[in-house]
């Protein structure tokens, strides 16, 4: 576990190791829960279907393919929790697969476009 201030600036990075120079990462989703085993109830998302939710949640550059970098301010969910679990979905594509996933970008569901 890391231990930090709230506000704290986090920064992380997901690495593919793979001999495929010609793989990359993208950052799906990422949702905070106050426990490791329930990331539905009591949950804050960072980014949700490409869509950054957190208004702290930042992308970083990485001249890499194969790496995806990005940072957000710590908080906590529940005052009677100081814990903060992380669980960040990652989609392994091919580079210049433009038809693929990690290209699309922020997928909105059509009931998030109506409201």
């Amino acid at each position: 576990p890391y231990y930090v201030p709230i506000n704290q600036k986090l920064f992380l990075e997901a690495y593919l190791h793979s001999s495929d120079p010609n793989l990359m990462l993208f950052v799906d989703t990422c949702v905070a829960s106050p426990t490791p085993h329930n990331f539905v109830t009591r949950t804050h998302y960072l980014i949700r279907n490409g869509c950054v939710q957190d208004p702290t949640y930042t992308t970083y550059y990485s001249r890499y393919w194969h790496a995806a970098r990005f940072a957000f301010n710590a908080f906590q969910l529940l005052r009677s929790s100081p814990l903060v679990y992380l669980q960040c979905e990652l989609v392994v594509c091919r580079a210049y697969d433009y038809s693929s996933r990690c290209y699309q970008g922020c997928i909105r569901s059509k009931r998030e476009a109506r409201s």
